[in-house]
């Protein structure tokens, strides 16, 4: 019995080690034949434990997709990263040594931490780890895998990593506090991940209210710079509404101004594979227009084309982006803001 148990956490940390060098490889585009086939080897086995037969077009078309994916996970976690370290950046550098807070699960770890004295660390894994929970089932189990992961490394670079405080001037520190905060959380969220639950939150209560995203997560900051105020007087908690700000500004500058929902237009001759993979695999719902390709020459016949239209949140961008990326690397993908939506399926199916 021993013996078996040794025997599967070897052969997990076999496949860990896989994964690590199959995403490694998979970002250099003049890849070697003898990694090349090490990913195909990988989707051979896949088919082989689904109980498919291991054609070749399956076998390449499978491995086009592992490359994506692989390079798409490269690059979110490199974003991740950086966020962790800038989020750290703003919380040790300027808020933390000097008492101030911010909003959302943050705010809440920095007025508990600064009223009790108890680990900043310790405090933002235990009030964000509720939030991810519910996001396992309101967003997706990736998306809160990754979340934890990242809390858990920011909490981690709280605790290890000591910056120099950088200024004394309270309104510099109110200023780039939330500014590198921001910037941390608007790295993460481009690496589909969340460093702040209280998006999570502010989704989920969406579908169970009237309230929109953006409504929700006033009314939850409005709460906590009023404790803030009682707890620590006026002046903290106005610069915390400064810090707020700063912030929230930052992260819509990061993400390219993209705001609770976005409405993705998406042109492309494999539009029956990318219409499948939005209801099978994110769980959305998706128009399809008839439409003709208008750039060719006067009095050449034009050819037509289906249009897709579908409504997201911009925490399954990312996700939406890599699924098209599989199927085909050069549709033309269109994305604006939209401030709420009503009726449709996106508020009434939970994400996949």
């Amino acid at each position: 019995m021993r013996n078996s148990q040794v025997l599967a956490k070897s052969d997990g940390f076999i496949n860990f080690g896989r994964q690590l060098l199959l995403i490694f490889l998979t970002t250099n585009p003049d890849m070697n034949p003898f990694f090349q086939q090490i990913i195909i080897d990988t989707v051979q086995k896949r088919l082989k434990e689904q109980g498919k037969i291991a054609k070749p077009e399956i076998v390449a078309r499978e491995a086009s997709a592992l490359k994506v994916e692989l390079s798409h996970l490269m690059k979110d976690s490199l974003l991740i990263i950086l966020g962790i370290l800038s989020a750290s950046f703003g919380l040790n550098g300027f808020l933390l040594p000097n008492g101030f807070i911010d909003g959302g699960v943050t705010g809440i770890s920095l007025l508990v931490e600064v009223v009790t004295g108890f680990s900043l660390s310790v405090l933002l894994v235990a009030f964000n780890l509720p939030f991810l929970i519910l996001g396992s089932n309101t967003i997706s189990r990736q998306f809160a895998v990754k979340s934890i992961l990242a809390i858990i490394g920011l909490a981690l670079v709280v605790h290890l990593v000591h910056y120099p405080i950088i200024t004394d001037d309270k309104l510099l520190i109110a200023v780039f506090g939330g500014f590198f905060l921001g910037l941390g959380i608007g790295l993460s969220i481009r690496g589909g991940a969340v460093i702040d639950g209280t998006e999570v939150l502010a989704v989920f209560l969406s579908k169970k209210s009237s309230l929109s995203i953006g409504d929700i997560i006033l009314l939850f900051n409005i709460i906590i710079f009023s404790f803030g105020a009682y707890l620590l007087g006026i002046e903290v908690a106005l610069y915390a509404i400064l810090t707020y700000l700063a912030a929230s500004k930052t992260v819509d500058f990061v993400i390219d101004g993209i705001e609770e929902y976005i409405g993705v237009t998406i042109v492309s001759s494999f539009s029956e594979d990318i219409r499948l993979a939005i209801i099978d695999k994110l769980g959305r719902g998706c128009t399809i227009y008839s439409g003709k390709r208008g750039f060719a020459p006067r009095g050449e016949r034009l050819k037509n084309t289906e249009i897709i239209y579908t409504v997201i949140t911009r925490l399954e961008l990312t996700r939406l982006k890599t699924e098209v990326d599989k199927i085909d690397s050069e549709a033309f993908i269109i994305m604006q803001s939209i401030k709420d939506t009503k009726g449709g399926m996106i508020k009434k199916r939970p994400l996949k």
